[in-house]
């Protein structure tokens, strides 16, 4: 293989990118288009007002953690109807979710990257999906995505495998969508129970193995998603393997607990902590962030961060500034132009 034909091969491989809570907290930082705050999982009985009902239901935990709570529901069966309760009230919950009028971190995410990539995340609300449908004005050439969890905007046909938005119809059957089924926080996840689930588990698993790079968003990996890293873990194979590839966290905690958490994907020093998406590859090289890294990296060449995208950028701006970038992806060419290369 020429040097030439590696470079190809570099730049085309995907960059994976896996949401956790955090990122839709960031993504709504003020609430959604009703002033609704997205919210992690301590403390979340409360706002799905079941405090009451679970105080009486007399659990081992004492934890405020939706993860725990549910965990223990779920395992005991005298506690049935309230497990089924709780799961009607976290969809209704997570479903009503609104995007804002005007920009927000999922948008600029899913147009930073292209059809090569992949978005993966683990959150139940709507918010990706809705910045999906309205950014596809712009462009179709946009990532592909995953829901590993399940989510409230997504319906599928069971009997002819066809899935869209809850909204759609099967475009076999003509029959409306029916919602996706919610993978809720038990200590033993079964992703292979549910043919949507299994289906977009098999998705990131052959993203992630052929990835370049690999960006963890506010994802915790919380102690309930042991069986989701280990899955993980295994697509992504040993750090001895991975020693060309560059994994980015984006997210607030301190960089030691966050390294200690991600140990095992990332090989020696590649790997870089940001505390927002626009300090990321993703929000300073938009669409080209595997080019951009390998002419870093492997070319040795000096980058230009102050070229990306800015946090005040409405959708207008938005749309000139990828016209250009648009327009070299048109071409078709083996290499699209890095233009965050500094002068």
């Amino acid at each position: 293989m020429s040097v030439q034909e590696f470079e190809i091969i570099m730049k085309n491989r995907p960059h994976v990118v896996l949401l956790g809570a955090g990122a839709s907290v960031a993504a709504i930082p003020n609430g959604d288009k009703n002033q609704r705050k997205t919210s992690v999982m301590a403390g979340f009985i409360e706002k799905l007002g079941m405090a009451d009902i679970i105080q009486k239901a007399n659990l081992k935990t004492k934890s405020n953690n939706l993860e725990d709570i549910y965990s223990e529901l779920n395992s005991r069966k005298e506690y049935e109807d309230i497990t089924l309760e709780l799961e009607r009230r976290i969809y209704d919950y997570f479903y009503s979710f609104e995007i804002p009028d005007e920009p927000t971190v999922y948008d600029f995410l899913i147009l930073s990257l292209t059809r090569k990539d992949l978005i993966a995340t683990f959150n139940w609300d709507p918010l990706l999906l809705q910045a999906y449908e309205r950014v596809s004005k712009f462009t179709t050439n946009l990532p592909d995505l995953s829901f590993l969890h399940g989510n409230t905007y997504v319906g599928v046909c069971n009997e002819h495998k066809v899935g869209g938005l809850i909204h759609g119809r099967c475009s076999v059957c003509g029959k409306p969508f029916k919602p996706t089924k919610l993978l809720y926080p038990v200590k033993e996840k079964d992703y292979n129970n549910d043919p949507f689930i299994k289906d977009n588990w098999n998705r990131i698993r052959h993203y992630l193995k052929h990835a370049y790079m690999f960006t963890i968003f506010g994802y915790s990996a919380p102690k309930t998603d042991v069986s989701a890293i280990e899955l993980l873990k295994e697509a992504w194979g040993t750090v001895e393997d991975r020693n060309l590839e560059e994994v980015e966290i984006i997210d607030i905690r301190p960089e030691k607990e966050l390294r200690q958490t991600w140990d095992e994907f990332i090989h020696s020093h590649h790997y870089s902590i940001h505390p927002d998406f626009f300090s990321s590859t993703l929000g300073k090289m938009p669409r080209r962030s595997c080019e951009a890294t390998f002419d870093r990296l492997m070319n040795a060449m000096w980058l230009d961060g102050n070229k990306g995208f800015k946090p005040d950028m409405n959708f207008n701006e938005i749309e000139v500034y990828i016209r250009r970038l648009l327009e070299d992806e048109k071409t078709n060419k083996k290499v699209l132009i890095n233009p965050y290369l500094a002068k």
